[in-house]
């Protein structure tokens, strides 16, 4: 693995605003180990770059004002969500005599896939993996080859063997793999000069048969209401009803 030496400086101003530092190119963090006293630091923004952009793992050889020197890994960083400048970092120190888990990149390498070649599309599931091992033996990267995968063919965890490092991840989890293309089903095209169907409508039983006999009802209603009003030749009224005007009693012949 490669390693990388970065000055640092004790930072002295504790629980007190770090813009101004930050203001001057640098960065506030801070060194722990398991046993020892956390020494809290400042390095320049420039130093950090090799550790955050790279895709490979990195031993750092801190070296410190005060004369001490320390090995330790980068565990973890913090940036402005505004700048995506780093605003502070966590320095692990390493003891050669123990194991440290840490997140180590995936590199896919190797030619076009078979599964590729024949339209499908390599696909990445894991970008790094946990491992865990003694400081000397951290890969700077772990290699997956995927040359030889046919479509719906992939390598899992439990596939990779490196000496000397456990991988922490489940040993059923995917790393890369091939996977069938994506196909759109397209719409099927009209019959040219084919109406669209309208849709069928459904008349709830008994209520079409009501409906033809209401309006049937309303046709001859009057009619029905009239024939009703009106008395039969000849019949006689009611007893107590009293005859309309203009009208003869009957019963009684029209004097000549």
């Amino acid at each position: 693995m490669r390693d990388i030496t970065i000055e640092a400086e004790v930072r002295k101003d504790i629980g007190k605003n770090l813009s101004h530092i930050r203001r001057e190119g640098n960065v506030p963090g801070i060194f722990y180990l398991m046993g020892e006293d956390s020494i809290p630091l400042v390095v320049s923004e420039k130093s950090l770059k090799p550790l955050i952009y790279t895709s490979e793992t990195h031993i750092v050889n801190l070296k410190i004002g005060n004369g001490s020197a320390k090995n330790c890994i980068l565990r973890d960083i913090q940036f402005d969500p505004v700048t995506e400048r780093p605003i502070h970092f966590d320095f692990l120190g390493l003891r050669d005599d123990r194991e440290i888990t840490i997140e180590v990149p995936v590199t896919v390498v190797g030619g076009i896939p078979v599964g590729v070649k024949e339209g499908g599309i390599i696909q990445s599931f894991m970008r790094r993996l946990r491992v865990s091992c003694l400081p000397k033996f951290i890969p700077e990267h772990i290699e997956v080859n995927p040359e030889n995968l046919k479509i719906n063919q992939f390598i899992h965890v439990r596939d990779l063997k490196i000496e000397n490092v456990k991988i922490m991840e489940s040993a059923t989890d995917t790393i890369v793999g091939v996977i069938p293309p994506t196909v759109e089903k397209e719409p099927e095209p009209a019959v040219p000069g084919e109406a669209p169907a309208e849709p069928e409508v459904i008349a709830v039983k008994g209520k079409k048969l009501d409906e033809e006999e209401a309006a049937a009802a309303a046709a001859t209603g009057d009619k029905k209401g009239d024939a009703a009003k009106a008395p039969a030749a000849g019949a006689k009224p009611a007893p107590g009803a009293k005859p309309e005007a203009g009208a003869k009693p009957a019963g009684k012949p029209e004097k000549k």
